[in-house]
């Protein structure tokens, strides 16, 4: 018997025993259910007397093994040795009956298949007779005159006949609704139905065929960290990988997916982080969809908020395992039991509660509760004995995807089966293209990439669609094809032309007269997964008085096209992190095109929010002074890098705001901290002079970057 501590067997739980025993949980389960103990799942508690019991039985096992190890080597020689004989008399018997047998062998074979084919026939017959009475045929939502007669295998004519006794007059090429075609199929006796729509992609590729257990290998758990918004779940992520992620993203809340592998003793775990603001609804669910683990990250001073509930919802629509981590604990207003409580209302009973949701006290703070937690998602991924193979052709989801001026489309994905190389051809909706390098979440080149493991790819010929599948093709050719076809479905006509042009300021008067009933919008953001969230966002702030329609979306800076669609369409234009090209602007203006820029996503939807309501009311106003180059940089001691620049048009004021752009993205907006012309501090420097620039706090500036100078202005309303 195996003693802890030299005293009595204190509760322990099914998972600590069996890392005492040094087996699996598994094992220590079925054991406990043959010795008519009950328990639920791999947290249970066991009690003192059951311990012990289960103790003593591993404890006699091991010594009986030993005893029977001899016996089990003689046994095993004597078995050998009558196998042996056994398999000499079966080879000659085997022999003579070939030798035997070989004449008669045809003829058995003929009245074997003739039997066959008889009894196929008789089953076959009635199915034909069945298929004669009722034919049924497929056509598209809308067909034409021509496709119905087609279909039905009539003349044209006839179809046109039928149709004028029923009071319609349409020509060969006209469209007659789904109802009447179905009226019209049964006059021939042919029932119509609905053509199903074919995913291009599954059509090409297939659906995954089930692996053999022979070719599965173990495979990394992918975690995806969900809650509400400031509920610490970059921070808590930020403490199992030792980073700062925050600090990065604008307003302090994410808004991208992020995808990081973490060793914990040795094993690798995926770690997905998602965003928890309202408009980020897309991202969770494409989170959940593509994780094995939901660990959800409640603060324990605020409880269970309405993101929260949502991320519950979308781990359980998934099948996902949900593990609570509640964090902040460090807090004094930290209250564990209420959000405990809280849980319970949505079906999340907390195991010291006798329920199976494994709940984790933490801080990301002071790294309290850390290492519970992780050896939480290492026993519950024990469980689910992931696997996949790794010796196939790779498929996995796209996380997220921007563009980058300097590598192009970058793509962040996650292998879920298979195995991608570089080198290989991949397609995802529209997107294609073969591999051209591949890099970890830690900035290394990798070769390859097994099932469960996050990489950023390129080489794609334009951004794909975050939540897309991608698929490893034959060949480029392939990949190309099925890419050209994708695009060719998808396309349609999005511009309307409308008299007016709308902008926010006058949006409300406008709905009022009842001119406007569709706001167009034209999104451009950083990165895919924002697109989707702004596009998503503003949908849902459609009602009976204005629909809001998003007529395009896309990733990069806004550009000249955009303006022009807008302007045919009708449409203002709403960046989100990006700025428009200065050609983009002077057009917008000229066109009268309203481009709303923004860099944190809940200004862009109360901002609209306010103008469908009249409440539109700004009290400042951007005021554009001018742009300038940045030539070439200068370091100075106790001020930092100076930017020598070329002012390209306008003028820029000491005191004023700047707004550095590089590729189009914004990577710094704030202070303009100095304004010298040669060595001398100067009021302003206007259009074709040469300045020395510094700004406040920010010394990241590189030579082609482009400043913008602003002020703000109060505007009267």
């Amino acid at each position: 018997m195996i003693n802890i501590g030299g005293g009595a067997m204190p509760k322990v739980r099914i998972y600590e025993l069996a890392k005492m025993l040094k087996i699996e949980n598994k094992e220590l389960i079925e054991k406990l259910k043959e010795l008519g103990i009950d328990t639920k799942s791999h947290m249970s508690v066991l009690t003192e007397e059951d311990a012990a019991v289960v103790m003593e039985m591993f404890d006699t096992k091991q010594n009986t093994i030993t005893a029977q190890e001899k016996t089990e080597q003689q046994t095993e020689q004597v078995e050998q040795q009558q196998y042996d004989v056994t398999e000499k008399k079966q080879e000659n018997q085997e022999n003579q009956e070939n030798q035997n047998h070989k004449k008669g062998k045809n003829k058995k074979e003929k009245n074997h298949s003739q039997q066959n084919y008889n009894q196929q026939q008789k089953i076959e017959q009635p199915e034909q007779s069945e298929e004669e009475d009722v034919a049924v045929k497929y056509i598209g939502e809308n067909p034409t005159v021509k496709e119905l007669a087609e279909v039905l295998g009539k003349n044209a004519s006839e179809i046109v006949k039928l149709l004028m006794k029923k009071g319609i007059m349409a020509g060969i090429n006209q469209n007659v609704e789904f109802d009447m075609a179905v009226a019209i199929a049964e006059e021939f006796d042919i029932i119509l139905e609905k053509e199903q729509e074919k995913d291009i992609m599954e059509e090409v590729f297939g659906q995954e065929e089930q692996d053999d257990e022979k070719d599965l290998k173990e495979r990394p758990p992918v975690v995806v960290v969900m809650g509400h918004v400031d509920h610490g779940k970059t921070s808590l992520l930020d403490s199992i990988r030792h980073s700062s992620v925050t600090s990065n993203e604008a307003g302090g809340i994410t808004q991208h997916i992020g995808a990081y592998t973490v060793q914990i003793a040795g094993k690798p775990i995926t770690f997905l982080d998602t965003p928890g603001h309202e408009a980020f609804t897309a991202m969770r669910m494409r989170g959940a969809q593509i994780t094995d683990i939901a660990v959800l990250v409640v603060a324990a001073d605020d409880g269970v908020m309405p993101q929260t509930v949502e991320a519950i919802n979308h781990a359980k629509a998934a099948g996902v395992d949900i593990i609570v981590a509640i964090n902040k604990m460090d807090k004094p207003s930290a209250n564990p039991d209420r959000v405990k409580q809280e849980l319970t209302e949505y079906g999340l009973l907390a195991e010291d509660w006798g329920g199976e949701t494994i709940c984790v006290p933490v801080s990301a703070v002071n790294k309290q509760g850390i290492d519970q937690l992780l050896e939480m998602i290492t026993l519950v991924a024990e469980m689910k004995e992931l696997k996949a193979n790794p010796n196939k052709k790779a498929r996995g989801a796209i996380v997220e995807a921007q563009l980058d001026k300097g590598r192009g489309s970058v793509a962040t994905v996650l292998v879920q089966s298979g195995t991608l190389h570089v080198g290989d051809p991949v397609v995802a909706g529209s997107a294609y293209g073969k591999i051209r390098a591949m890099t970890d979440d830690k900035g290394r080149r990798v070769k390859k990439a097994g099932p469960s493991t996050p990489v950023e790819v390129l080489g794609l010929s334009e951004v794909p669609t975050a939540g897309d599948t991608f698929y490893v093709a034959e060949n480029e050719k392939q990949a190309r094809q099925v890419a050209e076809s994708v695009i060719a479905k998808n396309r349609e006509n999005l511009i309307k032309d409308t008299p007016q042009k709308v902008s926010l300021d006058d949006l409300f008067t406008q709905i009022q007269s009842g001119n406007v009933k569709d706001l167009n919008v034209v999104v451009k953001a950083d990165v895919q997964g924002s697109v989707e969230a702004v596009r998503q966002s503003l949908e849902r702030l459609s009602n009976e008085e204005v629909r809001i329609r998003i007529i395009h979306g896309g990733v990069g800076t806004i550009t000249e096209s955009d303006v022009m669609l807008a302007s045919a369409s009708n449409a203002i234009i709403i960046g989100f992190n990006v700025r428009p090209e200065p050609a983009a602007k002077l057009f917008a203006d000229e066109e009268k095109v309203d481009v709303r820029l923004y860099r944190v996503i809940y200004n862009a939807i109360e901002d609209i929010t306010a103008a469908m309501k009249g409440m539109l009311d700004p009290v400042y106003e951007e005021k554009v002074l001018g742009h300038a180059e940045i030539r070439q940089l200068f370091k100075a001691s106790g001020v930092g890098s100076i930017a020598g620049s070329y002012v390209l048009d306008g003028k820029f004021e000491r005191n004023c705001q700047a707004r550095i752009t590089r590729d189009g993205i914004v990577v710094f907006e704030g202070e303009l901290e100095s304004l010298k012309r040669f060595k001398d501090d100067v009021k302003e420097v206007a259009a074709g002079y040469e300045c020395g620039l510094v700004f406040k706090k920010f010394n990241d500036i590189k030579v082609g970057d482009f400043v913008e100078a602003f002020k703000m202005v109060e505007v009267p309303r």
